[in-house]
């Protein structure tokens, strides 16, 4: 096994930056926060909505991410057609999957808005995090 994986099929994964690690794992942790805390607070159609919103939102992150991954490993004119069609893939993908959850009333639109800004919140939220560490690391030399 580990002769076939010594060849040409052999990746070499981008190391992932360790802002991204911690954004990767405070998103499911937001998931799961946001979803427990609407359970207790809220009727169950507002809970399902944030979940499935945060999940849709959390895969379209991830398909994202591999996508411009794929994209910085070849750098080529063909490469960035690829991410642009995909691009739309995934938007229409996203849209038909948001339609039938909405056209089928088992979620509360509101709670589905919340779940598919977590991804928005996070970031946000990170890079606030981030900045004011940096500034305060900075404020002490």
């Amino acid at each position: 096994m580990k002769k076939l994986l010594s060849g040409p099929l052999k990746r070499n994964p981008i190391v992932k930056d360790p802002f991204q690690q911690r954004l990767e794992i405070l998103l499911w942790v937001s998931l799961v926060v946001f979803t427990l805390a609407s359970s207790v607070f809220a009727a169950p159609k507002f809970t399902l909505g944030v979940f499935l919103g945060g999940c849709i939102s959390i895969v379209n992150f991830f398909w994202l991410g591999r996508d411009l991954r794929a994209v910085f490993r070849s750098l080529n004119q063909a490469a960035q057609a690829r991410l642009l069609f995909k691009y739309y893939i995934r938007f229409g993908v996203t849209a038909v999957v948001l339609y039938f959850i909405v056209k089928s009333d088992i979620v509360d639109i509101f709670g589905l808005l919340i779940g598919l800004s977590l991804v928005v919140i996070n970031i946000v939220a990170s890079a606030i995090m981030e900045l004011t560490k940096k500034n305060s690391v900075e404020e002490v030399r």
